[in-house]
């Protein structure tokens, strides 16, 4: 590796940790494991450095060196957790499955009700972990080797969509359906795709879960919340979704089996064309029609989670608590409207489930398209069809997303339902789009 130009000598906790640091960012990682070693041999029993120097080499991916320098320093009582949870997601994707449950032990034992949901996602990796003998690999949007995941698999991608997932097909009428962004002004933020604790990767088994209602709603859920951002000038808002590619050239949607880690956030932030400042990540748990789901947003700079959000919810009360979730991150996140007359009018979906229904269609067609997901294997659009005729005709959005989908559909050979055709909006926008298709 190249070695950084040396600044002369540097003196301080701190200002140490800030060098190795820089080090590891210029890919001298040599040099940065000195400084770090010479910090530790001084200071390796406060919680702050430790926190720094474990949240370091994780969030740049070196995670055995996470271990080999913090594990035989860490003291679970005297530490705190946050350098716990780094040293336990390197256990994990390192794939060293009784380590990891000695120390989610450890943080167990400090009972800390505010840790629990955490620490119930890290006992659900284990699991899995230990299952799959050790070849699994929890999360997934990692750097991977052949043979982490299933065989025949060569890597893991990420597909970074920019703009609302019905959007596209309607490309030549932006300037009349989007607002306008100042980039340079926005702050950055991806949607992760969410979690399903407990599924697995293999390509038949992700191909067959996507006619699940837990795999649409893992995309689902991230689109709708980054559509909403991208209608306010204050955000450049993207959707991830992963997929994985075999070593035959073929690609099938990733499922994810557990949250992910710092690991997976540091390669979808290497990944994506803009430089992001927060990314939210989450799991979905459905069990006797009880539905829960965690979201965590992430800030990018120090890769240190912000805030948690919960939402939980059963079919009769899901569309009032899916709202309630939204307006929580918007309102966190300072969410505010363009000026009337900037792009199409944007309003809240008055039933978020429906809507939802709508959105994994358009998903999992885009996705076909641009083949990502086999066209056969794109599920029934029937639900999609009966939410967009009952949104159609008040919303201009419900509109635009009846042709992109109805356009795709046709294009991909996928039968849509028996019923009519949804009854457009009269608005200008979506009558020239009509008359455009």
């Amino acid at each position: 590796m190249a070695s950084s130009e040396s600044t002369g000598p540097v003196s301080g906790t701190m200002a140490k940790l800030k060098r190795a640091r820089e080090l590891l960012d210029a890919k001298d990682l040599n040099s940065a494991l000195a400084t770090y070693e010479e910090v530790l041999v001084a200071a390796g029993d406060r919680a702050d450095v430790l926190v720094v120097v474990s949240g370091d080499l994780g969030s740049t991916g070196h995670v055995a060196e996470l271990v080999e320098l913090i594990a035989p320093r860490y003291d679970a009582k005297r530490h705190g957790p946050a350098t716990g949870f780094n040293l336990l997601q390197g256990f994990i994707a390192m794939h060293q499955a009784e380590a990891a449950q000695h120390l989610l032990d450890l943080l167990f034992d400090l009972k800390r009700p505010d840790l629990e949901e955490r620490l119930f996602g890290f006992s659900n990796a284990i699991s899995e972990l230990m299952l799959s003998g050790g070849e699994g690999v929890p999360g997934g949007v990692a750097p991977l080797t052949e043979g982490q995941v299933s065989p025949g698999v060569q890597k893991v991608g990420v597909a970074s969509i920019s703009k609302p997932v019905w959007f596209y097909g309607l490309e030549d009428l932006a300037s009349e359906i989007l607002p306008p962004k100042n980039e340079n002004k926005t702050r950055k933020i991806s949607f992760a795709q969410l979690a399903l604790p407990g599924t697995q990767t293999s390509s038949d088994e992700a191909v067959s879960q996507v006619d699940s209602e837990l795999a649409l709603l893992a995309g689902a859920i991230p689109a709708w919340l980054a559509e909403t951002f991208m209608f306010t000038p204050r955000y450049t808002a993207f959707a991830a979704v992963a997929f994985v590619e075999k070593a035959d050239g073929g690609r099938f949607p990733m499922v994810f089996g557990s949250e992910w880690t710092t690991e997976n956030l540091r390669h979808l932030v290497d990944t994506t064309k803009d430089a992001l400042d927060y990314v939210f990540t989450g799991a979905l748990k459905q069990r006797s029609g009880d539905y829960e789901l965690i979201l965590r947003i992430w800030e990018v700079k120090k890769f240190r989670e912000r805030k948690q959000f919960t939402a939980r919810w059963t079919p009769a009360t899901v569309d009032a608590e899916l709202a309630r979730l939204r307006d929580q991150i918007c309102q966190f996140m300072e969410w505010a409207p363009y000026p009337a007359g900037e792009g199409v009018a944007f309003e809240p979906q008055a039933a978020p489930r429906a809507w939802l229904e709508v959105i994994g269609a358009s998903l999992n067609l885009f996705l076909a398209d641009k083949g990502l997901l086999p066209a056969a294997a794109v599920p029934s659009l029937e639900s999609a069809q009966r939410a967009l005729g009952a949104a159609a005709p008040t919303s201009a959005i419900a509109s635009l997303a009846w042709l992109t989908l109805r356009e795709r559909a046709e294009k991909l050979s996928r039968p849509l339902g028996a019923g009519p055709e949804p009854q457009l909006i009269a608005n200008p926008i979506v009558a020239h789009a009509s008359g455009d298709r």
